[in-house]
């Protein structure tokens, strides 16, 4: 794959081979993301699991100290007085089953998150095959299926991320925007790496962090150093 100048001046300041220290690594990112906008930073950990076995699946939630410098679209489907608090909470879309036959006539995606309460969700469970393969179907591990609404239409707001494990065992998160600077960077990074941590399978065997890898949306990856 043909790479453009920018991206080749950037491999430059990345030492080939170096397991940079997490701040230095960050520094690094921020230096290297040289595009003309605020480049999303991601984090990449492969773990040493088998994310066939449902005894090995690394997956849970967590509130990033400094957000994701993105700003989510959120749809709660509730009735009632649930409903009345998502409004109330600053949730952009709320609805029953009226959202779910837009969802289904209308083919209409416009959130990034879906939060529902257990009570609907047998109605949701019908445009299960539309939401399941975009990654929005509301889940109770994820915290979006609940009846504390407020709650999580909050925390999504203030930067709540998922991680989970995909087919080849990486985790693939978002952590920031290069504006956020290396030091923001680097305390969103150890919040989700202690998660990763504390998400230990029991069943998982010989070493549970195999590599990190953090770049910019445009940069060249750079290594971080296993820490335990």
């Amino acid at each position: 794959m043909k790479r453009g100048k920018r991206y080749s001046e950037a491999v430059k300041l990345v030492e080939s081979g170096k397991a940079y220290e997490v701040a230095d690594a960050m520094k690094t990112v921020v230096e290297t993301a040289t595009a003309k906008f605020d480049e999303s930073v991601e984090v990449h950990v492969k773990l040493g699991v088998d994310s066939r076995h449902a005894d090995q699946q690394v997956r849970g939630v967590i509130v990033l100290p400094h957000g994701t410098g993105k700003t989510l679209k959120v749809l709660v489907i509730a009735k009632g007085v649930k409903a009345d608090e998502a409004q109330a909470a600053g949730a952009d879309y709320v609805g029953g089953e009226d959202m779910i036959n837009k969802i289904k006539n209308e083919n209409w995606f416009d959130f990034d998150v879906c939060v529902t309460t257990p009570d609907m969700m047998g109605m949701v469970g019908r445009i299960g095959k539309l939401l399941g393969p975009k990654g929005l179907m509301p889940n109770p591990k994820s915290g979006t299926v609940t009846m504390d609404v407020t709650k999580a239409v909050n925390e999504i707001k203030a930067g709540k991320v998922e991680y989970r494990l995909d087919k080849t065992n990486i985790i693939h998160v978002a952590i920031g925007k290069k504006s956020f600077g290396a030091e923001k960077l680097t305390e969103n990074f150890n919040a989700l790496y202690d998660a990763i941590l504390k998400a230990k399978p029991a069943a998982a065997k010989g070493q549970y962090v195999r590599s990190i890898t953090v770049a910019s949306t445009m940069g060249p990856g750079v290594k971080v150093a296993i820490k335990a």
